[in-house]
Protein backbone atom coordinates (compact mmCIF):
# COMPACT_ATOMS: atom_id res chain seq x y z
CA UNK A 1 0.00 0.00 0.00
CA UNK A 2 1.41 3.40 -0.92
CA UNK A 3 2.18 5.93 1.77
CA UNK A 4 -0.65 8.30 0.64
CA UNK A 5 -3.18 5.48 0.60
CA UNK A 6 -2.03 4.36 4.06
CA UNK A 7 -2.43 7.90 5.35
CA UNK A 8 -5.95 8.21 3.86
CA UNK A 9 -6.89 4.79 5.31
CA UNK A 10 -5.60 5.76 8.79
CA UNK A 11 -7.49 9.06 8.61
CA UNK A 12 -10.70 7.36 7.56
CA UNK A 13 -10.29 4.73 10.30
CA UNK A 14 -9.70 7.52 12.83
CA UNK A 15 -12.85 9.34 11.71
CA UNK A 16 -14.74 6.04 11.86
CA UNK A 17 -13.71 5.57 15.50
CA UNK A 18 -14.67 9.17 16.32
CA UNK A 19 -18.09 8.76 14.67
CA UNK A 20 -18.67 5.46 16.48
CA UNK A 21 -17.69 7.03 19.80
CA UNK A 22 -19.90 10.06 19.14
CA UNK A 23 -22.80 7.76 18.26
CA UNK A 24 -22.37 5.80 21.48
CA UNK A 25 -22.20 9.03 23.47
CA UNK A 26 -25.38 10.37 21.84
CA UNK A 27 -27.14 7.07 22.55
CA UNK A 28 -26.08 7.20 26.21
CA UNK A 29 -27.31 10.81 26.50
CA UNK A 30 -30.64 9.90 24.90
CA UNK A 31 -31.09 6.97 27.28
CA UNK A 32 -30.22 9.10 30.32
CA UNK A 33 -32.61 11.80 29.14
CA UNK A 34 -35.39 9.23 28.71
CA UNK A 35 -34.76 7.94 32.22
CA UNK A 36 -34.83 11.48 33.64
CA UNK A 37 -38.10 12.22 31.86
CA UNK A 38 -39.58 8.95 33.02
CA UNK A 39 -38.49 9.67 36.64
CA UNK A 40 -39.85 13.21 36.43
CA UNK A 41 -43.11 11.87 35.06
CA UNK A 42 -43.35 9.41 37.94
CA UNK A 43 -42.74 12.21 40.45
CA UNK A 44 -45.26 14.45 38.70
CA UNK A 45 -47.99 11.81 38.72
CA UNK A 46 -47.29 10.66 42.27
CA UNK A 47 -50.08 11.80 44.57
CA UNK A 48 -48.13 12.90 47.64
CA UNK A 49 -49.44 15.55 50.02
CA UNK A 50 -48.49 17.08 53.33
CA UNK A 51 -51.59 17.90 55.36
CA UNK A 52 -51.29 20.27 58.32
CA UNK A 53 -54.18 20.63 60.74
CA UNK A 54 -53.87 23.86 62.70
CA UNK A 55 -56.44 22.86 65.37
CA UNK A 56 -54.76 19.48 65.90
CA UNK A 57 -51.22 20.87 65.61
CA UNK A 58 -50.34 17.85 63.55
CA UNK A 59 -48.80 17.20 60.15
CA UNK A 60 -49.35 14.09 58.04
CA UNK A 61 -47.46 12.83 55.01
CA UNK A 62 -49.99 11.14 52.73
CA UNK A 63 -49.21 9.25 49.53
CA UNK A 64 -51.81 7.76 47.21
CA UNK A 65 -54.40 8.20 49.96
CA UNK A 66 -52.31 6.30 52.53
CA UNK A 67 -50.97 8.02 55.65
CA UNK A 68 -47.22 7.37 55.81
CA UNK A 69 -46.29 9.52 58.81
CA UNK A 70 -47.92 11.76 61.43
CA UNK A 71 -45.98 14.36 63.41
CA UNK A 72 -46.75 16.89 66.13
CA UNK A 73 -45.87 20.44 65.03
CA UNK A 74 -45.99 24.05 66.18
CA UNK A 75 -48.23 26.36 64.17
CA UNK A 76 -48.69 30.13 64.00
CA UNK A 77 -49.62 32.00 67.15
CA UNK A 78 -52.95 33.80 67.35
CA UNK A 79 -51.32 37.13 66.48
CA UNK A 80 -49.38 35.61 63.57
CA UNK A 81 -51.44 32.68 62.25
CA UNK A 82 -50.18 30.18 59.71
CA UNK A 83 -51.51 30.87 56.22
CA UNK A 84 -54.12 28.36 55.13
CA UNK A 85 -54.79 26.86 51.73
CA UNK A 86 -52.88 24.77 49.23
CA UNK A 87 -49.20 25.41 48.59
CA UNK A 88 -46.31 23.63 46.90
CA UNK A 89 -42.81 22.82 48.07
CA UNK A 90 -40.44 25.00 46.05
CA UNK A 91 -37.19 24.73 47.99
CA UNK A 92 -35.30 22.29 50.20
CA UNK A 93 -32.28 23.47 52.19
CA UNK A 94 -29.98 21.56 54.52
CA UNK A 95 -28.47 23.57 57.40
CA UNK A 96 -30.06 26.86 56.31
CA UNK A 97 -28.76 30.27 57.33
CA UNK A 98 -31.31 32.54 59.02
CA UNK A 99 -31.61 36.00 57.45
CA UNK A 100 -33.54 38.98 58.79
CA UNK A 101 -32.71 42.66 58.30
CA UNK A 102 -29.69 43.28 60.50
CA UNK A 103 -29.51 39.65 61.64
CA UNK A 104 -27.70 36.68 60.11
CA UNK A 105 -27.51 33.44 62.08
CA UNK A 106 -25.39 30.65 60.57
CA UNK A 107 -26.31 26.98 60.93
CA UNK A 108 -25.97 25.73 64.50
CA UNK A 109 -27.82 25.36 67.79
CA UNK A 110 -28.87 29.03 67.86
CA UNK A 111 -30.44 28.98 64.40
CA UNK A 112 -34.26 29.40 64.65
CA UNK A 113 -34.73 27.27 61.51
CA UNK A 114 -33.01 24.18 62.85
CA UNK A 115 -31.27 21.86 60.40
CA UNK A 116 -33.73 21.87 57.48
CA UNK A 117 -35.93 24.30 55.55
CA UNK A 118 -38.79 23.15 53.32
CA UNK A 119 -39.86 26.35 51.56
CA UNK A 120 -43.36 26.89 50.20
CA UNK A 121 -44.52 28.88 47.19
CA UNK A 122 -45.78 31.54 49.59
CA UNK A 123 -42.56 33.52 50.07
CA UNK A 124 -41.12 33.48 53.57
CA UNK A 125 -43.19 30.53 54.76
CA UNK A 126 -42.10 26.96 55.18
CA UNK A 127 -41.70 23.91 57.35
CA UNK A 128 -38.55 23.97 59.45
CA UNK A 129 -36.89 23.01 62.71
CA UNK A 130 -36.53 25.17 65.78
CA UNK A 131 -34.12 26.14 68.52
CA UNK A 132 -37.14 26.15 70.89
CA UNK A 133 -38.21 22.50 71.01
CA UNK A 134 -40.71 23.19 73.82
CA UNK A 135 -42.82 25.15 71.31
CA UNK A 136 -43.71 21.96 69.42
CA UNK A 137 -47.39 21.15 69.85
CA UNK A 138 -48.28 24.78 70.51
CA UNK A 139 -49.45 27.82 68.55
CA UNK A 140 -46.11 29.55 68.86
CA UNK A 141 -44.61 30.52 65.50
CA UNK A 142 -44.87 33.59 63.30
CA UNK A 143 -46.74 31.49 60.76
CA UNK A 144 -44.36 28.74 59.71
CA UNK A 145 -44.74 25.11 60.68
CA UNK A 146 -42.09 24.04 63.19
CA UNK A 147 -41.04 20.46 63.77
CA UNK A 148 -38.79 18.55 66.15
CA UNK A 149 -35.33 17.92 64.67
CA UNK A 150 -35.59 14.15 64.12
CA UNK A 151 -39.13 14.46 62.72
CA UNK A 152 -38.15 17.24 60.34
CA UNK A 153 -35.09 15.40 59.06
CA UNK A 154 -37.18 12.29 58.40
CA UNK A 155 -39.85 14.30 56.56
CA UNK A 156 -37.21 16.22 54.60
CA UNK A 157 -35.83 12.95 53.25
CA UNK A 158 -39.24 11.98 51.86
CA UNK A 159 -40.46 15.30 50.46
CA UNK A 160 -39.58 16.65 47.03
CA UNK A 161 -39.98 19.97 45.25
CA UNK A 162 -43.47 20.04 43.74
CA UNK A 163 -45.16 18.14 46.57
CA UNK A 164 -48.44 19.69 47.73
CA UNK A 165 -48.84 21.15 51.23
CA UNK A 166 -52.37 21.72 52.52
CA UNK A 167 -52.72 23.84 55.65
CA UNK A 168 -56.21 23.61 57.13
CA UNK A 169 -57.71 25.96 59.69
CA UNK A 170 -60.62 23.73 60.68
CA UNK A 171 -61.24 20.08 61.44
CA UNK A 172 -62.89 18.34 58.50
CA UNK A 173 -63.70 14.73 57.64
CA UNK A 174 -60.22 14.03 56.30
CA UNK A 175 -58.27 15.57 59.17
CA UNK A 176 -60.59 13.91 61.69
CA UNK A 177 -59.90 10.55 60.03
CA UNK A 178 -56.14 11.14 59.98
CA UNK A 179 -55.58 12.78 63.36
CA UNK A 180 -58.61 11.65 65.36
CA UNK A 181 -61.63 13.72 66.29
CA UNK A 182 -60.06 15.45 69.30
CA UNK A 183 -58.83 19.01 68.93
CA UNK A 184 -55.65 20.15 70.63
CA UNK A 185 -56.40 22.55 73.50
CA UNK A 186 -52.91 23.58 74.64
CA UNK A 187 -52.44 27.19 75.67
CA UNK A 188 -51.06 29.48 73.01
CA UNK A 189 -47.34 29.89 73.58
CA UNK A 190 -45.73 33.26 73.87
CA UNK A 191 -44.64 34.58 70.48
CA UNK A 192 -40.88 34.42 70.11
CA UNK A 193 -38.44 34.93 67.27
CA UNK A 194 -38.48 37.18 64.24
CA UNK A 195 -39.39 36.99 60.57
CA UNK A 196 -37.29 34.76 58.33
CA UNK A 197 -36.25 35.07 54.71
CA UNK A 198 -38.61 37.97 54.19
CA UNK A 199 -41.48 36.19 55.90
CA UNK A 200 -42.35 34.25 58.97
CA UNK A 201 -40.92 31.43 61.07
Amino acid sequence: MERGAQSRWATQAGFGRVYALAGMLLLAIAQASAQDKSGAGAAATRNRRIIVSIPDRKLALVEEGRVLRVYTVAVGARVSPSPTGEFKVVRRLTNPTYYHPGVVIPPGKDNPLGTRWIGLDRPGYGIHGTNQPRSIGKAASHGCIRMAKADLEQLFGEVQVGDVVEVRAHVDAETAAIFGSGVHHATTAQVVGTAVIGGQM
